[in-house]
């Protein structure tokens, strides 16, 4: 069965290119976002890697590890390493996990069959410090993801988490967001500053109330 959102994000030990690793203990405290690709040396995977590690610092910001996972050895990711930083002009500092036995690919339901063969396609899991699967996305192997997108949506995460709220179409960091329905607009004006009320069951604010 395909992973759920709140499902645990399933553990592992495994050999990376920067060498073995047991997934949990790894990721600690931290979110995660863990990421796979069809193969090594593939020219949309070469550019998404890249973009990844150019990101490093807004990762940082968020409290954030980027994890990547592909079908091939650690030594040729190694090697592929030098293309991806080549082209990006970045350097790749996070782990990307060997799987060659695709026992990984198969935990995290990223092989699909239809797709052509039996590497994975282009999956993203956003995972929270408790472990629990919180956003899933997959991609085609012919498409590449935007990870401006993916970076909004852990905000979005994080922010919702932090306070009782939900977030708007295209929100993005410092936009209003929205009062859960399951409280009165009367006791909204209590808890959240500038209450705006647009339908009853749709109101807006730029969040609780401070102090």
């Amino acid at each position: 069965m395909a992973l759920q959102l709140g499902d645990t994000a399933p553990d592992f030990t495994t050999d990376t290119s920067q060498g073995e690793l047991s997934f949990h203990d790894w990721a600690g405290d931290s979110w995660v976002v863990l990421f796979s690709h069809p193969a090594d040396f593939t020219p949309v995977c070469t550019t998404e890697l890249g973009r990844v590690a150019q990101l490093n610092d807004e990762w940082n910001a968020r409290g954030v590890k980027t994890i990547a996972v592909s079908v091939d050895s650690a030594d040729d990711h190694v090697k592929w390493i030098a293309d991806i930083n080549e082209f990006g002009k970045t350097d790749v500092g996070y782990p990307i996990i060997a799987d060659p036995e695709k026992s990984v690919a198969e935990a995290y339901d990223m092989i699909h069959p239809g797709e052509g063969d039996t590497s994975s396609v282009r999956s993203v899991f956003i995972i929270d410090p408790a472990k629990k699967v919180r956003l899933t996305m997959t991609y085609p192997k012919s498409v590449g993801r935007n990870f401006d997108e993916i970076l909004r949506a852990v905000d979005a995460l994080q922010t919702t988490d932090k306070a009782a709220v939900s977030t708007p179409v295209d929100w993005k960091q410092g936009d209003r967001v929205i009062v859960p329905p399951t409280v009165s607009t009367a006791d909204a004006k209590e808890k959240y500053d500038d209450v705006e009320e647009h339908f009853p069951y749709l109101r807006t604010t730029t969040g609780p109330k401070q102090g």
